[in-house]
Parts: structure tokens; sequence; C-alpha cells
């Protein structure tokens, strides 16, 4: 069977009218339209005889074998956000779908092939993404924590799981599935404005930006607003707000792809008529190298200190969550860079903002690499999330060229 890239959008919007709606992709984890979209993976594979097996963390795994117990891994998400995209996820496990049913076509392949759909990549119903990567890998360390975890309905997580039959107690033992992985391969939407503001249709994944996420807590002094002079106030917010400012200047003296962002900041009294007396502010900074990112936090950090000297107010910082930069296998890095050049006759190298199953595999040692494909208006987890239908099947193209050289190379 010759590999058809016109095939994988014609599945994925059939895909899109089995389980979206107006609104756009319903496939949220440990729903039963997610499980409509496992059933409409398990058909579209049935004709390579792969095998199916789901793990104990619900990872969906198909395996072709081959002339050794080495494997190479092929990989994304079916479930999506609430109201998301009809790429996101998805695009990677049906391009994945047809490299398969073409290595399966030209007979046994000389490692094992395996492709993986990730349980709850997206994290959408109980907020904690990556659970089934992260299972596999042997990352998972919150076991206590994810017990309490409810959704909008009060339903518990470990609840929810079994409904699916997924015991979050052995979900851990999903670590068996990577013993004999040699290569994990994943295609993904860029999710961001990089590749359409250079007109390029595809991209080499470095590694995935590295994370500091932390609660400022920023105290002053409630107060009259009408009687309170500007320069007696004692006002939270002034803090918060030169430093979500700061940030900007702060990113760019760093460079080299830094972000930051203020996402939220909650006033108290909250009321017009009083000065603010606490303000807690939501700051989120990403770098792929780790000594950049260290320098963004301690700059920020620093500029809180001068700020609440200046407008005589109290700050103080809480770590809610970091994670290291994952940066992939350099090797691959280069295959897959020559496979986009080969299809498209130009590529280009770039960072991931957001986190992605590959890290997590990655972060087990397993060598990784990603492929961006141009995401238009840079827009993700929306309805009106698009990818140029010839860009997908250039998309197809390059990671079946990329499957290509990476088992040409593990079998050498």
């Amino acid at each position: 069977m010759a590999l058809d890239p016109a095939r994988t959008v014609a599945e994925l919007w059939e895909l899109q009218a089995l389980t979206g709606d107006e609104n756009g992709a319903q496939r949220v984890a440990w729903t039963e339209t997610w499980e409509q979209a496992r059933e409409f993976l398990r058909k579209a594979v049935a004709d390579t005889g792969a095998v199916e097996e789901i793990d104990e963390a619900g990872n969906q795994w198909f395996t072709l074998r081959g002339g050794s117990e080495r494997e190479l891994l092929l990989g994304g998400h079916m479930d999506s956000v609430p109201n998301g995209g009809w790429l996101d996820g998805c695009l990677n496990v049906m391009a994945g779908v047809e490299v398969l049913r073409r290595i399966a076509a030209e007979g046994t392949p000389p490692l094992t092939v395996r492709l993986v759909s990730w349980a709850d990549e997206e994290g959408a119903r109980f907020g904690r993404s990556l659970f089934g990567s992260s299972a596999a890998a042997g990352s998972m360390r919150d076991q206590d924590e994810l017990r309490a975890r409810r959704d909008n309905d009060g339903i518990a997580l470990p609840d929810a799981l079994r409904e699916h039959g997924v015991e979050l107690d052995r979900a851990l033992d999903a670590r068996s599935q990577l013993a004999n992985a040699a290569a994990y391969l994943e295609l993904h939407i860029e999710q961001g404005p990089v590749l359409e503001s250079m007109d390029l249709p595809l991209g080499v994944v470095l590694g995935t930006f590295g994370v500091e996420r932390h609660q400022i807590r920023w105290r002053g002094q409630a107060a009259h607003a009408g009687s309170t002079p500007m320069d007696k106030r004692r006002d939270a917010l002034a803090g918060a707000a030169k430093l979500a400012l700061e940030i900007r200047p702060i990113a760019a003296e760093v460079g080299g792809g830094a972000v930051c962002t203020s996402g939220n900041v909650v006033c108290k009294p909250g009321i017009v008529t009083s000065v603010v007396e606490t303000a807690e502010q939501l700051l989120d900074q990403r770098h792929l190298d780790a000594d950049s990112l260290a320098r963004l936090l301690a700059s920020a950090k620093e500029a809180s200190e001068r700020f609440a000297a200046e407008e005589d107010v109290e700050v103080e910082w809480e770590r809610i969550w970091n994670i290291e930069p994952i940066l992939f296998d350099e090797a691959l890095v280069e295959l897959a860079d020559e496979s986009i050049r080969e299809v498209c006759g130009t590529s280009h190298r770039l960072p991931s903002g957001p986190l992605h199953d590959a890290a997590e595999v990655a972060r087990a040692g397993i060598p990784t690499v990603m492929l961006f494909v141009q995401s238009l208006r840079g827009l993700s987890h929306t309805k009106l999330e698009d990818t140029k239908p010839e860009h997908i099947e250039l998309s197809v193209r390059a990671l079946d060229l990329l499957a290509t050289k990476t088992l040409e190379r593990l079998s050498a």
C-alpha cells in the first residue's frame, strides 16, 4: 500500500464529524466521546495487522512486529480540550496510522514499529496534563494529589479512570511499555505563529521549554480611595502592575526565545472605593536553556523587591510548578531536518513553548524528536484552529521519510 497523505486529511475530517460539534472538537479524555475517537483509531489501524493493547495507564498501543525486539515508536494523543481544534493531538496519531500502513504493506520491518495514542495529554477534565505519557515514563510522582482531584461535577479522578478500565494505583506499571523503545517520533501542529510568519510549512522541534510558575503575593494597606493622597498609599496592585510590565524587558534582555506571562492578578478588597490591600499575581516564565530560565526568575524576583520598596508594600513568592527544559536527540533532529528539506526544500529549527507527550518520553531517556506543521494564524485550542491541507499532506510525507531514515539508522 503506497503512502496516501490525502487519506489522512479525509480521516481527520471524518473524526471531527464524529467527535465534534459546531463549537469544535469534544474529545475530552475519560469521556464517551474520547472512547469513540479511540474506536475510530482502532478501525483505522485494523488492516495493518498491528496488535492492540491498552496499558495500565489507559494508553492505546498498536504493535507491528519486526525483525528485532527494538522498537520505533510513533505517537500522539486523540484527546482534545473542550471546544478544541480538529488537529491538536489527533493529527499526530492519524499521520502515524498512514505511516504504519505503508510500513506494514512492505513486509516485516527491521525493527518492531508501535503506534501509541497517549491517554489524557490535555488534562482538560481533571487538570493533570500528560497523564499517560508521564506514567509510562515513570515521572508521575503525584499519586496522592491525583486521588484528590475532581472534575466540575465532583467526580473523583480515580472513579473516572475506573470507568475506563484504569486503576490509578497501577498506572505506573505502564513503564514496561518503553522497555524496548529505541526512538520516538511525534508530529504536531505548531500551535504558534512562527512557521506561518516565515512562510514555511514544516519545522523541527529542538525541545520543549522549561517552565517556572509562581504565585506572587503583594501586601499593602487598604485605605479609602477618596481620602488617601497618592503619595501616602501602600497600593499592592501598583507593585504587581509594575512587575507585569517589567517582565517584557527582562525577557528581551535574556533573549533566546524567552517568554514571561503575568496571567492573572486577584485584588482584595476588590472594590472601587478602596486602595488594593493584597494582590495575588500569577507568573509563568519559559526558556529552552536552563541557565537562561534561572536568569529570568532571578531578574523578576529582583525587580519585585525593587518595586515593593518603591511602593512601600511587601512581596513574597511561592512556586506553583516547574519543569526543566527538555532537549531532543541531536541525531534525530538532524534526520528530521534532512527529511523536511527533502520533502519541502527548506526547514527551520524552533523550540516548543507548550509541553507534549514527547517531552515525557525524552525524560525517560529515549531518543526523541518532534516535527511541527504550520498553524494558520498561530491559533490552537479553539475551533478556529486550522492548517492548510497541502501542509498536512507534506507533514505526513515528512514523518514517513523520517520513520524510514530512523529505521535504517537503528538497523544499521
